[in-house]
C-alpha cells in the first residue's frame, strides 16, 4: 500500500507499461526508454502526455493517438522523437487478453488490406480474411480500479472497468490504484473481478473531479 511512485520505482528502467486509467501525478518516476500500451496517447500535459513530455517513453502502443489536446504526442511524433504503432481497440484489447491467457497468436479479421495489417501472415478462413495477430504481455501494469483489499482483490466502477481486467492478468506485474482499502474477507467473493493473485500492489488514491482535458480540483 505504498505511493505508486515508489512501487513503480522497483521496476527496471526499460520496459512495457500496460496503462488504464492509472493516477500518474505526483512524484517524478525515474524509469526511462519506455514502450506503453494505452488506449490513447495522453491530453494536455498531465498523467502519460507528462511521462511523454519528460521524453520517458520511446514507443507507444494505442487505439487513437490524436485528440483535442494531444498536442505533446503530436509534436513528438511529427519530429520523430516517438514511435508510434496503431492498433484497432478490438484488436488492442484481445492481444492483452491473448496474453492474459497464454494465447500464442491468432487470427483477426480487423486490418486486413490495409496499411495496419503490414506485412504479418493473412490466411483465409470460411471464406474470410484474417490478419495474425501477436499477444501484448506488459512487464508492469498500472490500472485503476475502485475497491481492494491488502490481498490483491478488485472491483471497477462502471466502465472504469475496460481494460484493467485483461492487462492484471497480461503483465509480470500489477500495481493498482483503489479508492478504498476493504478488510480481508469483506469483498463478496461473488462481485470481484480481479482475483489478487493478479495483483502486485495496491495504493490508494484520493477521488478528483475530472473535466476533459485531465485533473482540475479535487472532489
Amino acid at each position: 500500500m505504498r505511493s505508486f511512485a515508489c512501487s513503480f520505482r522497483e521496476t527496471s528502467l526499460r520496459i512495457l507499461v500496460l496503462l488504464q486509467g492509472a493516477d500518474l501525478r505526483g512524484p517524478s518516476i525515474v524509469s526511462k526508454d519506455l514502450t506503453v500500451v494505452n488506449n490513447n496517447a495522453g491530453n494536455s500535459d498531465a498523467g502519460l502526455a507528462a511521462l511523454l513530455k519528460a521524453g520517458r517513453v520511446r514507443k507507444i502502443i494505442c487505439s487513437f493517438p490524436r485528440q483535442a489536446d494531444s498536442y505533446v504526442f503530436d509534436e513528438l511524433y511529427r519530429t520523430g522523437k516517438l514511435e508510434l504503432e496503431l492498433v484497432p481497440q478490438g484488436n488492442l484489447a484481445e492481444r492483452i487478453r491473448a496474453a492474459g491467457a497464454g494465447i500464442g497468436a491468432f487470427f483477426c479479421p480487423t486490418g486486413f488490406g490495409t496499411q495496419l495489417a503490414g506485412d504479418r501472415e493473412t490466411r483465409e478462413i470460411n471464406g474470410k480474411q484474417y490478419v495474425l495477430e501477436y499477444p501484448i504481455r506488459g512487464d508492469v501494469a498500472l490500472i485503476k480500479a475502485e475497491r481492494g483489499d491488502r490481498w490483491g482483490n478488485l472491483t471497477y466502477r462502471k466502465a472504469a472497468r475496460n481494460f484493467g481486467p485483461v492487462m492484471a492478468m497480461a503483465s509480470s506485474r500489477t500495481i493498482a490504484t483503489v479508492h478504498e482499502i476493504a478488510e480481508l474477507g469483506e469483498m463478496d467473493p461473488e462481485t470481484i473481478v480481479t482475483p489478487g493473485i493478479f495483483v502486485h500492489r495496491i495504493v490508494k488514491i484520493d477521488r478528483v473531479a475530472t473535466q476533459a482535458g485531465g485533473f482540475k480540483k479535487a472532489a
